[in-house]
């Protein structure tokens, strides 16, 4: 963005009926409007004093609009250790996302997501971060932490999407859930409403949609499960209902809790939600390469483990 001429910081009134960016361009007629556009997006225009990020915004005309050029940018964020690039080229980037970060934004003005994660450490590599456009194939809830692909290429975004549409990506995710897992494999028909507003399955075989999930125990703990899961399909919060549904809630689950505490069981305590996509592989779309990626889980993840392990202990 390059700011031409205009003082560190400013107001005015606005005229008239009309957007935010047409009222900065008629009091500031020496900018373009992309450079207006991103005066608004990087957090330097104030409206009645309420930072405004929203260039196209409706105005009814007497609104104080201000500027602040030494305002800081609220899509920066800070560089974070629990979240890294792990692989790259010109088609597709692969990323760890950390627990609470969001794989895209749910709301328009939504920051700090995983696409803001990655353009910030383009930044810090002195890369055009703006310059790169990203595409969603596939996400991993808000509250998992792990692996997540996006293309960069409208070809590679094609051909990703063919891969998680058809189930030929390889998934698996480190769980902890509450009980004594068995080895399984469960299928179900999973909808966007059971009857209570939460996703769930249903019985009727003409409505949903088909979901796969295979359970492997890998440690017994005295009330909980470490479990591999792997994914035959890739429906939102497969992990979590099937579990849910079986009797195991995940250990750190602050929705599927319906079947658990009709049941008077008690929750274990968690500070995140014990779920981590550690294995994703497929074919690259472009190169035909076949790539394959691991991620251990990180410390918020394996400090909530061992606590659980020391309840054995004790």
């Amino acid at each position: 963005m390059t700011v031409r001429s205009l003082p560190v910081r400013g107001e005015f009134t606005a005229p008239s009926h009309g957007t935010l960016a047409a009222a900065l361009r008629a009091q500031m007629p020496g900018q373009s409007w992309s450079d207006l556009r991103a005066l608004c997006s990087s957090g330097k225009i104030s409206v009645d004093g309420e930072r405004e990020l929203d260039s196209a915004r409706r105005l009814i005309g007497g609104e104080t609009v201000s500027w602040n050029l030494t305002a800081p940018d609220p899509r920066r964020t800070a560089t974070r250790p629990d979240f890294r690039i792990v692989y790259e080229d010109g088609h597709l980037i692969v990323i760890e996302k950390p627990e609470g970060v969001s794989s895209v934004p749910y709301e328009r003005k939504e920051r700090g997501t995983a696409l803001d994660l990655i353009r910030e450490a383009w930044r810090h590599q002195g890369r055009r971060a703006a310059a790169t456009p990203l595409y969603t194939v596939h996400r991993i809830d808000k509250d998992t932490s792990g692996l997540l692909c996006f293309a960069k290429t409208r070809l590679a975004e094609r051909g990703l999407h063919r891969v998680f549409q058809q189930h030929q990506a390889e998934r698996e995710y480190l769980a902890v859930a509450h009980g004594i897992v068995r080895p399984s494999r469960i299928e179900s028909r999973l909808i966007a409403d059971r009857g209570d507003g939460l996703r769930g399955s249903t019985r009727r075989p003409h409505e949903g949609q088909p979901a796969v999930t295979h359970v492997e125990v890998i440690e017994t703990l005295p009330a909980a499960t470490v479990c591999r899961v792997r994914l035959e399909t890739g429906r939102t919060h497969q992990i979590r209902i099937h579990l849910a549904e079986q009797g195991h809630v995940l250990v750190g689950e602050t929705v599927y809790l319906r079947d658990h505490t009709r049941a008077g069981r008690a929750l274990l305590p968690a500070q995140r939600l014990l779920l981590h996509a550690g294995t994703l592989g497929f074919d690259h779309p472009v190169t035909g390469e076949h790539l394959h990626f691991t991620s251990a889980p990180p410390p918020s993840f394996e400090a909530e483990l061992q606590r659980l392990r020391r309840r054995r202990e004790s």
